[in-house]
């Protein structure tokens, strides 16, 4: 532009034109730095959500462990340790953001956030790293390598992704730039960055900690539900019409799985009563999910049966032992009570009991004990009151005059925890907000083998940054419908302190019933 002809109006056009293009430099730097602080704003954001989503998902497991320490408990002490490494490095972070900012007299105010000295004079010295640069550096790798140690062997996948949001170059500690050459990683990430990219970059490494989180959370609860489902977890129940047979008698009972299905059938039955080999349609035959038993009672004593049902599951063989036993008596010399349910009796619900005497006609047999009613024939219920056990005393007289008195001992145990549910789902849901606003708020007895009516008389609503709204009744009332408008797709909304009672029983008092959460896909 600048040549030796030039008018001076020409020079003068010149200049402006080179004035006007570094007015527009400036600006568009003014433009980035502005971006990465709406950038950090955004992340910032994310991460209280996703803490917040961490804590529900860790108090639920903590729920989870203190009903089933057996099943939860080991899962439970690995996420706390993730979560006390995570909030450890965290706070760490937090607390270098800080003191970068400690000038900075508006935290908003992005453009002027220009400097790099702060970094660069606290992380490096000459060429090489300051002690605070080796902290930096020598933190991050521990986090790395202390969380990816945390984790149960099966989490390859997540213990993978930690390496790779945490990486810190090749194994010299070295970055390729763009020109072939290499730089050590601190310097390639962080040495002569503007203030505010460098902030931005740090509240990235935040989030990364919390998506670690998540995903060991996530990746430990579903480990857990396909262990629950998988056929190896399964075990075989002996399912018979009395609990004593004389000689010669035939035999008449069903093995079945313990989670009973009629789509639940075995691709191979390999079984034997003592010793020998059972044939199916002469010994037993498979239906409803069940391998019926069709064998003689044979002599007086004990006979096992044993061998294994095969499955095939996701193209694998997977066998189910079984080993059962059951007893030919001659002569009946004791009364027999059992539970129709189980070996216990609850408080609150009314227990069925059959008691009857091998050999003795109903009519002929009486039980007494606190609490015990007979229907009809040696069919009995138990409406347990006070106090740990109960005993059941029967008595009977055989034909030939000899009595027999029996007394049994059943434990007496409260109802179990319920589950909050809604729309029918426990533990964690996901779904819009419209099915949300008209979904039913429930209360579920899992695995409890007794059919009570639960009703839901109130409960607690969560929105992640609104009050806790207190409902009355079992749907969403108009304020706990405005602040779920509130609510955005992946918030995760607590439903919490549900108050449910039996029907039909309204003056037992249940347990705290478990909370519920919903993640907002909309």
């Amino acid at each position: 532009m600048a040549g030796g002809k030039d008018t001076p109006r020409q020079k003068m056009i010149n200049l402006m034109y080179l004035i006007f293009i570094a007015m527009l430099a400036l600006n568009m730097g003014k433009e980035v730095l502005s971006a990465f602080g709406l950038m950090n704003e955004k992340l910032e954001a994310s991460n209280i959500k996703t803490t917040e989503n961490n804590m529900a998902f860790l108090s639920g497991l903590e729920t989870k462990a203190s009903e089933n320490k057996e099943k939860f408990g080991p899962l439970l002490e690995d996420a706390k340790r993730i979560k006390e490494l995570s909030q450890e490095y965290y706070l760490y972070l937090e607390g270098l953001k800080k003191e970068m900012m400690a000038d900075v007299k508006d935290p908003k105010d992005y453009q002027v956030m220009d400097k790099t000295d702060f970094l660069d004079q606290r992380f490096f010295q000459g060429d090489n790293l300051s002690q605070e640069g080796k902290e930096f550096l020598d933190k991050l790798i521990a986090y790395r390598t202390q969380v990816s140690e945390a984790m149960p062997e099966e989490l390859k996948d997540v213990r993978s992704s930690v390496q790779s949001r945490f990486e810190t170059g090749d194994a010299n500690g070295k970055v390729e730039k763009r020109d072939g050459s290499k730089q050590d990683w601190l310097n390639y990430n962080f040495e002569g960055y503007p203030l505010v990219a460098s902030l931005t970059k740090i509240t990235s490494l935040q989030a990364d900690v919390k998506a670690t989180e998540e995903d060991a959370l996530k990746a430990m609860l579903q480990g857990q539900l396909s262990s629950e489902v998988s056929m190896t977890n399964y075990t075989t129940l002996l399912e018979q019409e009395k609990s004593a047979f004389y000689a010669g008698e035939k035999f008449v009972g069903n093995i079945v799985l313990g989670r009973k299905d009629a789509s639940t059938k075995p691709n191979e039955v390999n079984l034997t009563l003592d010793g020998r080999k059972l044939v199916e349609g002469t010994d037993y035959a498979i239906e409803d999910g069940k391998v019926r038993l069709m064998v003689s009672a044979g002599s007086a004593g004990d006979h096992k049966i044993e061998g294994n049902l095969v499955f095939l599951q996701d193209g694998e063989r997977t066998e189910v032992p079984v080993s059962s036993t059951f007893a030919t008596i001659t002569k009946p010399n004791a009364a027999v009570i059992s539970a129709d349910k189980m070996n216990v009796v609850y408080r609150g619900v009314a227990n069925p009991i059959t008691i009857s005497i091998p050999g003795i006609p109903d009519n002929n047999v009486s039980a007494s004990a606190a609490g015990l009613s007979k229907q009809s024939g040696s069919k009995y219920v138990m409406n347990p009151g006070t106090g740990r056990t109960v005993s059941i005393t029967a008595s009977g007289k055989l034909p030939d005059g000899q009595t027999i008195r029996t007394s049994s001992e059943f434990r007496i145990k409260d109802i179990p925890r319920p589950s909050g549910s809604i729309r029918g789902e426990s533990g964690t849901a996901k779904m819009g907000k419209n099915n949300l606003e008209i979904a039913t708020v429930g209360a579920l007895l899992e695995d409890f083998d007794f059919d009570l009516n639960l009703a839901v008389s109130g409960f607690k609503f969560k929105v992640p940054g609104q009050p806790t709204v207190s409902v009355n009744g079992n749907k969403l009332d108009a304020r706990a419908k405005s602040a779920l408008q509130r609510a955005g797709r992946g918030d995760a909304v607590q439903i919490f302190d549900i108050e449910a009672y039996i029907t039909n029983n309204k003056n037992y008092k249940l347990k705290k019933v478990s909370p519920v959460v919903v993640e907002i896909t909309n």
